[in-house]
């Protein structure tokens, strides 16, 4: 029997599970794609995601030609476009890994449809997450609402070994849309700051981490300057390298590394079950992706300020590490995890923005943008989300700029007109006298190189306290 493997965001031949699922059960696999429309109407899917798509199909072209394989690409959606394939092949299944969110799952039961209406059989694989998210639960077999009790469980559960990739695909003369005439990313513009898609460049970047910065991740990684992550973000979220893979590698180095590396390790590690669990979240309680975790918190009064709004997004809010951030995830499509948390704080925290807000501009703007772990983030940051820690954590983005980035590294490379600004005033140029404005050729204030703080951060940390408060008072009254 021939069977079809859909791929969709498991862009990589080794360790896909549905892959190999499909090459143990038939006589030959055709690999497809099917090009979604719904990305390219989402206002909210930018440049950076295209980009690296097109380079991960191309990179997965590449890679099926060399064993005698061939991408087939077709135009969705996919409830029309795969009967169509198993009529023309005469295969009698299709085979494809599971994605967790409402978009995704309604395609796929839509496609499940049709195929079972053309005689096939459509099968979904779990293959998302180091272990899949109805495989953990609570004693009483409930979900987990926060992470570290899911943390205990999820270290404790049977982790599955990465599987081979297969050896043949069957390469039929079908016909197929030609990737470089996909109208979605025909003219995107080469950029360089952007992190390459691939597979190939997905495993290189796991090797270079594991080999040069695991053993210094725990003491690095909250400090942006230092390059101390792993990159790997955009490459899980399309799938050209698993999330198997990445853990493997990395308890594998754990385990033949002397003692001292073993906190980068766990630390790491503990970094893939916040993403398994933000995925475990969005799969239980899908709800989180129109409203708040927490719905007693459905009724703070956000404000709304345009002004403020744009500051943020442009990068001039006049506090620099703040700017810094969303000036990286203009010129990188990234950015770092401890400049997101401060930057989100600041959105919510200190300008009193609904999370939606942020959580739309950044899933334009990153190349990494992922449904579960930029909803979990931003509602994490708002005090709104599945967290045990209380809804009154609030970053100081001075402190957090004079701890993780004391000598204003970070900031010189986003903020250039701070370049010359010593460190001992980076945090707080607005504190320079106009000698030493004079001197660092930085004007602090409104039309001058720097803006002066938009808001005084002392003060609208009590009013976020005051709006949180009246909510939680107006729970417990009721």
């Amino acid at each position: 029997m021939t069977i079809l493997h859909w791929f969709r965001r498991d862009l990589r031949l080794d360790d896909n599970t549905a892959l190999s699922a499909a090459a143990r059960d038939s006589e030959g696999v055709v690999p497809v794609f099917v090009l979604d429309d719904h990305y390219a109407r989402d206002p909210n899917v930018g440049p950076a995601r295209f980009r690296f798509l097109r380079e991960s199909l191309e990179n997965l072209e590449a890679a099926l030609e060399k064993v005698g394989g061939r991408l087939v690409v077709r135009r969705g959606p996919a409830a029309e476009a795969l009967p169509r394939l198993l009529a023309e092949t005469g295969a009698g299944a299709v085979y494809a890994n599971h994605e967790i969110g409402p978009y995704p799952e309604r395609r796929d039961r839509e496609a499940a449809a049709a195929v079972e209406a053309a005689g096939a059989t459509f099968r979904l694989f779990p293959d998302e997450l180091v272990v899949p998210a109805d495989e953990i639960a609570t004693d009483s077999g409930a979900p987990y609402t926060a992470y570290r009790p899911f943390l205990k469980r999820w270290n404790a559960a049977p982790k599955r070994p990465p599987v081979a990739r297969p050896a043949r695909f069957a390469a039929p003369a079908l016909a197929s849309v030609p990737l470089a005439s996909v109208r979605a990313w025909r003219h995107l513009p080469a950029d360089p700051a952007a992190p390459p898609g691939g597979e190939d460049a997905a495993r290189a970047r796991l090797d270079r981490f594991v080999g040069k910065r695991l053993s210094d991740y725990a003491r690095d990684r909250d400090f942006p300057a230092r390059r101390g992550t792993s990159g790997l973000s955009p490459h899980l979220h399309f799938g050209t390298i698993s999330a198997r893979v990445v853990f493997a590698a990395v308890r594998a180095a754990g385990a033949d590394a002397p003692p001292g590396p073993e906190a980068g390790v766990s630390r790491f590690l503990a970094e893939l079950a916040w993403r398994d669990f933000f995925h475990h979240v969005l799969s239980h309680f899908p709800r989180v992706v129109k409203g708040n975790f927490r719905r007693e918190f459905d009724r703070l009064a956000w404000r709304e300020n345009g002004e403020g709004l744009a500051a943020w997004k442009e990068g001039r809010t006049g506090f620099p590490f703040v700017d810094a951030a969303m000036r990286e995830l203009a010129a990188t499509h990234g950015m770092h995890n401890r400049a997101r948390m401060v930057a989100a704080s600041f959105l919510t925290k200190d300008l009193h923005l609904h999370w939606r807000h942020g959580e739309s501009w950044f899933e334009r703007q990153l190349a990494d943008a992922d449904l579960a772990n930029n909803n979990g983030g931003w509602q994490w940051a708002a005090g709104t989300g599945t967290d045990a820690a209380p809804y009154f954590r609030i970053f100081h983005p001075v402190l957090q700029s004079k701890r993780f980035d004391p000598e204003g590294e970070y900031i010189r490379r986003f903020v250039p007109e701070l370049s010359r600004v010593p460190a001992s005033k980076i945090h707080e140029p607005w504190t320079m006298s106009a000698a030493e404005q004079r001197e660092t050729r930085c004007a602090i204030g409104p039309g001058a190189d720097y803006p002066a703080p938009i808001l005084d951060h002392a003060g609208e940390r009590l009013v976020a306290l005051r709006m949180f408060d009246a909510v939680k008072k107006g729970a417990a009254g009721s």
